[in-house]
């Protein structure tokens, strides 16, 4: 403890200093004629600058110091975003798929948690060609901030969950009416053990997105599921009957990338 604190102090240290070298080389040859206001500008950022150096520093011991586990150290909260086209509502088509993962994990127990969240995306990787839109985010908590972890997923799940007017799965002998070609956005909301699951990248290209997805799966089972703290699944449009346009995806989603 008293090590990490000698290392922060000398990180601050050479972080202030440096920033202020750099200020007195880069201004050097300014003109004499600059306003005071100039002078609080520069300071203004000279300080931000040595702010977030800090912080960089401050958030590579932390990571230093963490334990390890399977999935690397801390936690990580991310969330993922898929469009997907969908031509027909048949027992093939992405809504089947979901409607039946969903009915199968009716439980907390982690290994069936896992499951939902590896069948969910295996079942958007084989629709890869009907791909539309996508994005995804992450952040990473010490293990000594798990409330903070939890907290941030209730977050992101909660802000998911107000886009919707009912939380509604068909059952499986459901007579509604199937609707016409739509599309359909699927969101995972995760928490997970560790720092290595790959969040960052859906949207960008195919293969990013396909790497995202690929990770979580493959991440979600290790350990039988232990590692996975906690997932939710959303998708719109719930109903059989109901279409979403482009105009809802705009409004609703306006985070999604065009693939």
């Amino acid at each position: 403890m008293i090590l990490r604190v000698f290392l922060c102090s000398l990180i601050l240290l050479f972080t202030f200093v440096t920033a202020i070298s750099c200020f007195q080389t880069n201004h050097k040859h300014a003109r004499s004629s600059r306003t005071r206001s100039d002078d609080r500008l520069t300071r203004s950022w000279v300080r931000s600058e040595a702010i977030r150096s800090i912080s960089t520093q401050l958030y590579f011991f932390d990571k230093v110091f963490e334990e390890s586990g399977p999935l690397g150290k801390g936690i990580t909260v991310g969330k993922v975003q898929v469009a997907v086209l969908s031509n027909d509502r048949s027992s093939n088509s992405i809504f089947s798929l979901l409607e039946k993962s969903a009915r199968n994990a009716g439980s907390s127990n982690s290994q069936v948690l896992s499951q939902l969240a590896n069948e969910v995306c295996l079942a958007l990787l084989r629709k890869s060609e009907d791909w539309t839109a996508a994005c995804s985010e992450s952040k990473w908590f010490s293990q000594k901030d798990a409330g903070g972890a939890e907290s941030l997923f209730n977050e992101w799940a909660n802000r998911e969950a107000t886009k919707f007017e009912k939380e509604y799965i068909p059952g499986p002998d459901s007579e509604e009416k199937a609707g016409g070609p739509t599309t359909a956005v699927i969101s995972l909301v995760i928490e997970i053990q560790g720092d290595s699951t790959k969040f960052e990248g859906a949207g960008f290209s195919l293969s990013g997105t396909k790497e995202v997805l690929s990770s979580i799966a493959s991440d979600v089972m290790v350990e039988r599921g232990d590692c996975l703290n906690a997932v939710e699944v959303f998708w719109t449009p719930s109903e059989r009957d109901e279409v979403l346009t482009k105009q809802d995806i705009i409004l609703d989603f306006p985070e999604l990338i065009d693939l």
